[in-house]
């Protein structure tokens, strides 16, 4: 049986920048470069008598891409994403503020 970490970090080597900006896309004469917030994670491991495992998982946050007019480049957001990791941010900090105010009135 193979080392499945090993294998498995052979095939995830060059997956940093391929994962963050996506293929570049003419459309029309304006270039098109995807932009994304991701991370990942691998594990495994043996034990004594020779049985291994291991597994692996990630997430990825379209942000948005890089548009090219010309010589004009500009980032455009994905307002979607945005607003789908704001909302959960805001409440998050709305609450440990409430939190520290009303520790700080007593």
């Amino acid at each position: 049986m193979s080392n499945f970490v090993l294998d498995l970090g052979k095939q995830t080597a060059t997956f940093g920048v391929n994962a963050v900006y996506g293929e570049q896309q003419d459309v029309d004469g304006i270039r098109i470069i995807p932009v994304a917030l991701s991370w990942s994670g691998f594990g495994g491991g043996a034990d004594e008598a020779g049985n291994s495992g291991g597994g692996g998982g990630g997430y990825s946050i379209p942000l948005g891409a890089y548009i090219r007019k010309g010589d004009d480049l500009r980032f455009e957001p994905n307002i979607v994403s945005f607003v789908a990791v704001a909302i959960p941010f805001v409440f998050v900090v709305g609450r440990a503020l409430s939190r520290v105010i009303r520790a700080l009135k007593k």
